[in-house]
C-alpha cells in the first residue's frame, strides 16, 4: 500500500513537472524581429501590443496543441490549471484585469481553434495568419503577403508549442510492426 502510494506522488510529481516545463515554454517572450514585424503591418507601430498578441497566441496555440496532441488525457487541464495560475500571477497585467486577460485568452483559443480545423483554400497557415492580424486589429483589405507572412508567424508558433510538448511529455513509441488501429483494438 505505502509503495503504491509513493509512486503515484512520484509520478503526479513529475507530471507537475512536465506541465510547469511547458506552461514556461508557453511563455516565453516572442522573438523580437516577430513583434517588430507585427507591430509594422497589424498593431499600427504598436510594439507593446505586438508583443501582447504574440503572447496570447502562444498560449492559444499550446493549449490547443496540449488538447489536441497530448499522450495523456489529462494534460490539457494541467496546463490550462498551470497556465491560468502562472497568468495570475504575471506582474506584466494588473490584478484587476486579470479576469480580462483570461477571458481575451479564451477568445483567441476559440478563434485559433477554428482556424487550425478549417481546411479550406487558402489553407491553415492563412487562416491562422488570419486570426493573428484580427486580432492585432488589422482592418481593411490586407495583402496576401502580409497574411501569408503572419501565417508563417502563427504556424512557426504552433510548430514550437508542438515540439515543446514532445520534449516535455515525450512521444508516442509504437511498435513497428503493429498498426495502431490494431493496437487500439487489443484494449
Amino acid at each position: 500500500m505505502l509503495g503504491a502510494l509513493w509512486r503515484d506522488w512520484r509520478a503526479s510529481r513529475a507530471r507537475e513537472a512536465r506541465t510547469a516545463a511547458y506552461v514556461a515554454a508557453l511563455l516565453a517572450e516572442p522573438a523580437p524581429e516577430d513583434v517588430a514585424w507585427l507591430a509594422a503591418h497589424g498593431t499600427a507601430g504598436d510594439a507593446d501590443h505586438a508583443a501582447w498578441e504574440l503572447r496570447y497566441a502562444r498560449r492559444a496555440l499550446g493549449l490547443l496543441t496540449a488538447q489536441r496532441d497530448a499522450l495523456d488525457d489529462r494534460t490539457a487541464s494541467d496546463v490550462a490549471r498551470a497556465l491560468e495560475r502562472a497568468m495570475a500571477a504575471d506582474a506584466g497585467v494588473a490584478p484587476e484585469k486579470r479576469r480580462v486577460a483570461w477571458r481575451q485568452l479564451n477568445a483567441r483559443l476559440r478563434a485559433y481553434g477554428e482556424a487550425v480545423q478549417r481546411r479550406s483554400p487558402p489553407g491553415t497557415a492563412w487562416h491562422l495568419g488570419s486570426t493573428l492580424l484580427d486580432f492585432a486589429g488589422r482592418r481593411g483589405p490586407v495583402g496576401d503577403d502580409v497574411v501569408a507572412q503572419a501565417g508563417e508567424i502563427a504556424a512557426r508558433t504552433l510548430e514550437g508549442t508542438n515540439a515543446a510538448l514532445r520534449d516535455c511529455f515525450g512521444v508516442a513509441a509504437l511498435p513497428d510492426d503493429i498498426a495502431p488501429s490494431a493496437l487500439a483494438a487489443r484494449r
